[in-house]
Order: structure tokens, then sequence, then C-alpha cells
């Protein structure tokens, strides 16, 4: 099976299949993903947080320090003690005794929130991955809005050309010509639109690798062609394994370590102390030793483990709304999809066929002075609307695309059926 991250990108790699091979100059959706992965820094923190973590599990795991005591009595003082004479000097070796595991319980700790570290990890991966491929795609819908742009003045060049033609013959007033022009100057307005933003979009996404003057064109791609899916039943099983999901049994052993933490605060530590003590008076010496530990230790932890039990209820608590939220995303984002790709292939099929041959019959027609200047105009324009909405559908659906493989981190292609098999409403 493959990874998330790949898995993504041979999902948004399929959404293009069928694209001629690229040149060397020209990128592709594994190009970028191969520079972000090297050079984003979103990418670098968790390896530094590891670091971290590694650092506080080195420090949970030491034993208490030793204490080394010194101490100097009667002395400095009145009468037979206004010398040293009668001076004491106690040296000691103390420590803590711990009790109830708290040692191993700080190590659990520590050690679950380095594993927590991988499905945020991976999550991250996922994320980022998502959104290279979202402005990947805002780049090859500017190029597509340009293409569209180009057919549509293409057309309304023809128009004028035709209205001209009849304006000198005499077979129509100016009014058409200045109409069919202005027509003209709409479309070559909507070609330097779709220009500004498909430099701005190649902008945003040469920023996800720091590249401030990008210089790339992508490799050529039908943003068109959309592949079938797997069932919505099939995704659904696979949220499960989702890193939004996976990270809360990460969550959960991270609370049960530091609930056992808390209660490991129950026992009471033992504080001892060992040492030998000098009596300069008699030049005697003895040893000393002695242990102390708090009282109420038990009653002490309570509030603590209560608030440790309580996050592990909340954690449950907040995992089953984000498994709900999750699954209703998935629910809208596979819907978009089917819906939009069903719209891509009836306006391809049906509409759009029946337009081009409209709009050809109408330019005929027009020429030969049997319809006037506004019902061929109509057809051009619906013409291109409609393609239009062919585009803004089949991008909703990439989009849709990206989304669902963003929840469930799996490969949802299925390489066997294609588009030409038709979709089932």
């Amino acid at each position: 099976m493959l990874s998330r991250p790949a898995a993504l990108a041979a999902l948004v790699v399929a959404l293009v299949a069928g694209s001629p091979a690229r040149a060397d100059d020209r990128l592709t959706l594994d190009d970028a993903f191969a520079r972000v992965a090297a050079t984003h820094p979103d990418l670098r923190l968790p390896a530094l947080r590891e670091q971290a973590l590694a650092a506080e599990l080195e420090t949970a795991s030491q034993r208490p320090a030793l204490r080394a005591g010194i101490e100097l009595e009667n002395v400095l003082g009145t009468g037979d003690y206004a010398g040293l004479d009668n001076a004491e000097l106690t040296l000691s070796l103390a420590s803590v005794l711990e009790r109830g595991g708290k040692r191993d319980a700080r190590r659990a700790l520590a050690q679950s929130r380095i594993d927590a570290l991988a499905p945020e990890r991976e999550a991250a991966r996922l994320d980022l991955l998502a959104e290279t491929a979202r402005r990947y795609l805002d780049v090859v819908a500017a190029q597509r809005q340009r293409d569209l742009a180009d057919a549509d003045i293409a057309q309304r060049r023809r128009t004028v050309a035709a209205a001209q033609h009849r304006f000198d013959a005499g077979a129509s007033p100016e009014s058409v010509v200045l109409t069919a022009q202005a027509a003209l100057a709409r479309a070559e307005l909507e070609r330097r639109r779709a220009q500004q933003a498909q430099e701005a979009a190649r902008q945003h996404l040469a920023a996800l690798w720091g590249e401030r003057e990008p210089r790339f064109d992508l490799a050529p791609q039908d943003p068109l062609a959309l592949p079938m899916i797997a069932d919505f039943d099939v995704l659904a099983s696979l949220l499960e394994r989702t890193p939004d999901l996976a990270r809360f049994a990460d969550q959960r052993r991270i609370g049960e370590a530091r609930l056992q933490l808390a209660r490991s605060q129950a026992k009471t530590d033992v504080d001892w102390q060992f040492g030998a003590r000098a009596f300069n008076g008699t030049d005697d010496v003895a040893l000393i030793a002695g242990v102390s530990m708090p009282l109420g230790g038990t009653r002490r932890a309570q509030p603590e483990i209560r608030a440790a039990q309580t996050e592990l209820a909340m954690l449950e608590v907040e995992r089953e709304s984000r498994g709900l939220s999750l699954y209703s995303t998935l629910v809208e984002a596979h819907g978009r999809y089917r819906v939009a790709q069903l719209e891509v292939l009836r306006l391809r099929d049906d509409v759009l066929p029946k337009l081009a041959r409209a709009e050809a019959a109408a330019e005929r027609a027009y020429r030969a002075g049997a319809i006037s200047y506004l019902e061929w105009a109509q057809l051009q324009s619906e013409r291109t609307a409609t393609a239009r909405q062919q585009l803004d559908a089949a991008l909703d659906a990439r989009r849709a695309l990206i989304e669902i493989q963003r929840l469930t981190g799996e490969a949802l292609v299925l390489p066997a059926r294609s588009m030409e098999q038709g979709v089932s409403p």
C-alpha cells in the first residue's frame, strides 16, 4: 500500500493521466511535491521537535540527584561557644527515594509524546501536499481559462469580419459592427484577466518552496479528464486510519501516561540523609542518618488525578466530534465530486456538441442573411459560457477529490475504469 504522501501524489497525477511527457523545463505535480518536501519549514519542524522531546525523555529518565551538604554549628557565639572550640562540622549526603513508579511514569509520558509525533508529522505532510495540489490546480485552471478566452476571441473575430463584410455590402447597419467589436474587446479583456490570474497562481504555488520569481511552465494536461473513484462506503471505512483520528490514539496514550504519573504522586517520596559529624571540643566523630516524608500525599494527589481522568474523558468526546466532522466533510466532498463529474460528462457529450453545431449553422445563416447578428452572437456567448461552466465543474470535482484524498490518505482512483465508461447518477 502506498504511503499517504505518495498516495496523494499518485491521486493527483492520475487526475492528469494521459498527458504527454513533459519537457525538461515543464513543472509536473511530482516536481512541485519534491520542491516543497525539500524546502518547506513545516516539514523540518517535526525533526526538531523530536530532538527536543528526546532531551525531555533523557531528563525524565534521570534518578533524583544526590545532594552533598556541609553544616558548621556552635561557632562565633557567646561564652563557651565564642570561638571554634566547641564547633560541630557535619558532612552529609542526601537524596530522595521515589515511590509509586514515578520515574517509569515520567519516562512513559515523555515516550508517548515522542510516539505522538508520527501521526502529527503525517497529518502535516498530507495537509501540505494537499495545499500544493490545490495551488497547482489553480495554475492549471488559469491556463485553461486563458485557452477558453483564446477560443472566444477567435469566434468574435470571425463575427467582426462577417459583420464588417455585411456592413460594407450595405446589408446591415454600423451598430452591428460596433457591437461585434465590443464583444471582441470583452473577450480580449477576459484573456488578460486570465493571464493575470495565471501569473498570480504561479507565484502563489512557487511561494511554497520559497521562489520569488517563478520561471517554470506547467506540463501539458487536460483538467477535464476526471477519473472514477471508489464508492462512498469504501472511502468511509478509510476514515479510521486517517491521521486526524490516529492522533487521538496517541493523545489517549499521553493522557493515560499523565494519569499514571498523577497516581504515582499519591505515593509519597522518602527524603533520606546520611553523613558524619565531627565534634571539635572532644575530637570525636559520629555518624548521622535521617529520613523524612510529607504527610497527606494521597489527598494532595487527588485533584491532579481527577484532572487527568477528566482530560481522558474529554479526549473521547473530542474524537467522536472530530469523527462526525470528518464523516460529514467526506459526504459533502464525495457528493460534490460525483455531481460535478456527471455535469462534465453531460456537457461534453450532449450540450457542447449541439451548441457547436448550432453556432456553425448560425454563422452560415448570418453570412447568408437568414438570421440577425444577435442570434449568432447569443449562440457564441452560450457556447463560451457552457465551456466555462464545464471547466468550473471539473475544477470543483478536482478540489473535492483532493479533499477526499486528504481525509482518507489513500489512493482513490480506480485504474480499471475510466471516464469513458460513464458515471452512474
